[in-house]
């Protein structure tokens, strides 16, 4: 069968078309800024959130992504681009009909009991309904919207265009290994197929964890462009923010327990901790934990990766500065002067602080959520300046922005935990043996192998 949607060269031209056009426009009034010596005073900024803004698509996620990863952009920047929203306008019902017509053939109706026509969510890359299927369990169908593999590869190219804007303006930190990760993590968004091997390896992963629920997936009503899953009940987390504070100390209990588990014992992170992502179950009436929900932004790092981090807090606690040179080592940092070391530590500091500290405490006391890490990244860009551009290795993009992320619930939620304590049962049988060895069963398990 013909995969008409495949990459076609006409509709790439039309994003390219439509994207060039407000991109460019804007790139070429912050050149135009920059040349006259004119001070950046947000309008600038606020001009490429507006561009961005009106498009469904992957350069609107990769604007969000951005965002909230640190010193990627300018302050301003950032500022503006966290303020789009991934509820999308969603796609109508002539939509639906076409796509699901093409992923499960004309009688697609028929292999469901019920089908909604009113999408449950619409994000970026795609809106959800619910449905129930023959057999009567309740379903999630994620539709991917038409033509996104053609978007991805034109929205990309202007990617390139922003980062290249920002080393102009800055080049304190080359952005180019930065573009390369976003850009396979994007391609790897499309592929429903892949994103149902995700959810597969999570369930294995946390199978014995029970305060974190994982969907089944359903393979005969799923193909590259259509996910239906498990509807898992929840609410969401936000709503949880004035509970009782036992309450919602379990509820970061479960998250720390979804990200810091499949980390440190399997090498795997859940790379975007979108409040979106992930809903509250309740048992007898009482938030018992949280339902993971989307599985398209998946990272896998060598074990060798997680031994550098579990290094770097060990050599931080000892004030071993031999082990945490050979964590940055270990990562892919090059030229490893102390100067570069020193500045390094700042970020890593502030990163584990929380970790390093045996007591309960908040993750960051008087701080909002989306403030959180911008002081430090400020003063480490300031040090960088003064040492010339740095690479910093792919696996940082999605690392910081998991652990910024999950730093932002923590301070949504108010919680007060010993993370010391939580992160060392984490790690308390940690060998990079063990990971590679957990890691390699579980990707077989999940098909990924």
């Amino acid at each position: 069968m013909v995969d008409e949607e495949r990459n076609r060269f006409s509709a790439r031209a039309a994003r390219y078309a439509r994207v060039g056009a407000n991109v460019g426009g804007v790139a070429a009034r912050i050149a135009g800024a920059r040349l006259m010596g004119l001070d950046r005073d947000g309008n600038n900024a606020a001009a490429l959130a507006s561009a961005l803004g009106g498009l469904k698509g992957p350069l609107m996620k990769v604007a969000q992504l951005m965002a909230t990863i640190p010193d990627v952009l300018p302050p301003e920047y950032a500022a503006e681009l966290q303020k789009l929203q991934s509820d999308a306008p969603p796609m109508g019902w002539a939509f639906v009909r076409r796509r699901m017509m093409a992923e499960l053939g004309r009688d697609w109706e028929q292999k469901f009991a019920s089908f909604e026509h009113a999408p449950s969510a619409a994000a970026s890359l795609g809106q959800v309904h619910k449905a129930v299927t023959l057999a009567g369990a309740r379903v999630a169908c994620k539709l991917q919207y038409p033509d996104m593999q053609a978007a991805v590869e034109a929205d990309l190219s202007q990617l390139d265009v922003l980062f290249s804007i920002h080393r102009r303006m800055d080049g304190a930190i080359d952005t180019r290994e930065i573009a390369r990760e976003i850009g396979e993590r994007v391609r790897e968004e499309l592929d429903y197929r892949r994103e149902a091997k995700h959810a597969a390896l999570y369930a294995h992963i946390l199978k014995d964890e029970p305060k974190v629920r994982v969907p089944g997936t359903h393979a005969d009503l799923s193909t590259g462009r259509l996910l239906t899953m498990d509807w898992l009940d929840g609410e969401k987390i936000l709503g949880f923010t004035e509970h009782p504070l036992a309450e919602r100390n379990a509820l970061a209990e479960a998250m720390f327990a979804a990200w810091w588990q499949p980390f440190s014992r399997f090498g795997v992170i859940h790379g975007d901790p979108h409040l979106g992502n992930y809903t509250v179950f309740s048992v007898d009436g009482r938030p018992a934990g949280i339902n993971l929900l989307d599985y398209g932004c998946i990272r896998i790092f060598p074990p060798a990766f997680v031994a550098g981090v579990v290094d770097l807090y060990r050599g931080l606690m000892a004030g071993d500065d031999a082990r945490v040179v050979h964590a940055y080592e270990t990562w892919g940092f090059k030229g490893l002067k102390r100067e570069l070391i020193d500045v390094l530590n700042i970020w890593a500091r502030f990163i584990y602080g929380p970790l390093m500290d045996d007591r309960v405490r908040t993750i960051a006391d008087g701080v909002s959520p989306a403030a959180y890490g911008r002081k430090e990244a400020f003063t480490v860009h300031t040090a960088l300046k003064q040492l010339g551009p740095v690479t910093v290795p792919r696996e940082f993009v999605f690392m910081d922005r998991a652990a910024i992320g999950l730093g932002g619930v923590f301070l949504h939620l108010k919680a007060e935990l010993n993370f010391h304590r939580l992160f060392e049962e984490a790690i308390a049988d940690f060998s990079e043996e063990g990971v590679a060895a957990r890691q390699a069963e579980g990707l077989k398990v999940a098909g990924l192998a």
